[in-house]
């Protein structure tokens, strides 16, 4: 696997500083009140794990799948929800749990849907985010890191179902993917 990689960017350890640094934010914004996590599958799920067991707050955790149709890799802007919450939201504060944000396109459907369902605040969490790549300007309160726009595999993000597994998160080296 090693030399399907051209550079790791951020090890298994400054992913988890940093976690715990988020989690830390959260739990002093979120003083008092429950929380509930949204983790959008399948990427966030290391994301959510990992942040939820770095948080003091009392947490609750839901998924979501969405999809985005198109032709190759290039998106039509047409999103469907492949799996709902199984929890009403309305009334209850949520932050939406991503394990990296590309365009944003996809993500800002999903959080005008979750917005239409009433929730007390509605929050982004992003442990990935390429502001090189950003068509569409959607506000992230928690940032892991800002990463280059390359294509990224590791800690959760996948390439063809692979890579998801490593700890690291690493640049796909172009031989794998052209």
């Amino acid at each position: 696997m090693k030399s399907d990689l051209s550079e790791v960017l951020y090890t298994s350890d400054q992913i988890a500083a940093r976690l715990a640094e988020v989690a830390a934010e959260i739990d002093r914004d979120y003083e008092g009140r429950d929380i509930l996590l949204v983790g959008v599958l399948n990427g966030a799920i290391m994301v959510v794990a990992d942040l939820q067991r770095a948080m003091r707050s009392h947490v609750e955790m839901d998924w979501m799948a969405i999809s985005s149709y198109g032709s190759g890799t290039q998106s039509s802007g047409v999103v469907r929800i492949l799996k709902d919450l199984g929890v009403d939201i309305e009334g209850r504060h949520v932050i939406v749990v991503e394990d990296i944000i590309d365009t944003g396109l996809t993500l800002s459907y999903l959080m005008s849907n979750l917005a239409s369902r009433k929730p007390a605040s509605l929050e982004i969490m992003a442990m990935f985010r390429k502001p090189g790549a950003a068509r569409m300007d959607v506000p992230v309160k928690y940032v892991g890191f800002d990463i280059p726009n390359d294509f990224v595999v590791g800690y959760g993000l996948d390439h063809a179902g692979r890579y998801r597994n490593l700890r690291d998160l690493a640049i796909l080296s172009p031989h794998v993917y052209q």
